[in-house]
This record gives structure tokens, C-alpha cells and sequence, in this order.
């Protein structure tokens, strides 16, 4: 069941906007650093970018998975369509994860990872708004 934050819409919102404003405003201390040189802070800074992406918005992600969109699928099943695209989208989110983290691993800190780093930002920004469109219908 989902939690009573995840079923109000202004609540539901607020913890999107709280998530997604710390991941902009890390990415652009990795985006500065990288632009100055300072490859080990860059890094450091991108592992810590990834950690939030995991325990904030992946968490958050998986919780909607398990309750809030179960439940609407459930309560609501002319939404179906609607869950499988978001929940497309949380699979979008992980991929660029995953690959951000192979990046880091692999290569350090790195402008492709960046460009991955935005991605998310993107992905998550459309996510949200579509998923604060679709809520205040359940």
C-alpha cells in the first residue's frame, strides 16, 4: 500500500521537487569542476550524485512501483497504459544509472557522464510532470 505522501498531490510533488533541486544543483558543482580540471573532486562529487539518484529518486521510484501504481493499476485499470509508461521511465532512470556508474568506474569523471547526469534530470522532469498530471486522477 502506497504511503499517504505518495497519494496527495502536493506532497507526492514536493518530495519530486526536493529530489530533483539537489540533483540539478549537484550536477552543476560536477559540471564546474569538470570544466576547471579538478578530476578528483569531479569524481568524488559524481559518486556522491549517483548515491542521491540511487537512495532519493531510484528509492522513490521503486516505493511508487510497489504501492502507489499497483494500487491504481488495481483501483483504476483504464490507467494501465499510463503505469507502463511511467514505469518505463523508472527503467530509463536505472539504465542511465547504471551506465553513469560504468562510466565512473571505467573512465572517471567525464563529460559523457555529464551528458548522462542531465539525461536524468530530463528524463525525471517529464516523468514527474506527467505522473502529477496522471495522480490527481486516481
Amino acid at each position: 500500500m502506497a504511503g499517504p505522501a505518495l497519494r496527495k498531490v502536493d506532497s507526492h510533488a514536493s518530495i519530486h521537487e526536493a529530489a530533483l533541486q539537489e540533483a540539478r544543483e549537484l550536477t552543476n558543482v560536477y559540471a564546474n569542476l569538470l570544466k576547471s580540471g579538478e578530476t578528483d573532486n569531479a569524481l568524488e562529487t559524481a559518486f556522491i550524485l549517483l548515491e542521491h539518484w540511487e537512495t532519493r529518486t531510484l528509492a522513490h521510484a521503486d516505493a511508487e512501483e510497489k504501492g502507489l501504481y499497483k494500487e491504481i493499476s488495481e483501483t483504476s485499470p483504464e490507467l494501465h497504459d499510463h503505469i507502463v509508461a511511467l514505469t518505463r521511465d523508472h527503467d530509463l532512470l536505472r539504465s542511465l544509472a547504471r551506465e553513469i556508474n560504468s562510466i565512473l568506474e571505467h573512465d572517471g569523471a567525464t563529460y559523457s557522464a555529464l551528458q548522462r547526469f542531465q539525461a536524468l534530470i530530463l528524463v525525471d522532469e517529464m516523468h514527474n510532470e506527467e505522473e502529477e498530471r496522471i495522480l490527481p486522477e486516481h
